[in-house]
């Protein structure tokens, strides 16, 4: 699922789990984007945050600063760990994927 979160866009822990069918079930796909750096094929993990646009998942880069920085490249403003213009950034797959 991360992988279809386009290029620029940010999407919740909440979102895709509402996409699947299972909308309490937030945390699970947390930890999925938290075993994603294990995977062989990439998986944007940095483009899934909390429902309020801040970084949750950022000491899951090794360095705590990588999330910030991936994000960051692909023009979106981070701020204290929060991203600026969220809903602006905000892809949800319910709406998107149809």
């Amino acid at each position: 699922m991360a992988r279809l979160i386009p290029f620029g866009k940010v999407t919740s822990y909440g979102a895709i789990a509402k996409y699947l069918g299972t909308a309490q079930s937030a945390r699970m796909v947390g930890w999925a984007m938290n075993d994603s750096h294990h995977q062989k094929e990439y998986v944007p993990a940095h483009r899934v945050v909390n429902r309020n646009g801040l970084l949750t998942g950022k000491h899951h880069f090794g360095n705590s600063n990588t999330m910030k920085q991936l994000l960051e490249n692909e023009g979106i403003k981070v701020v204290d760990d929060q991203i600026v213009d969220f809903e602006k950034h905000f892809w949800d797959p319910k709406i998107d994927l149809l």
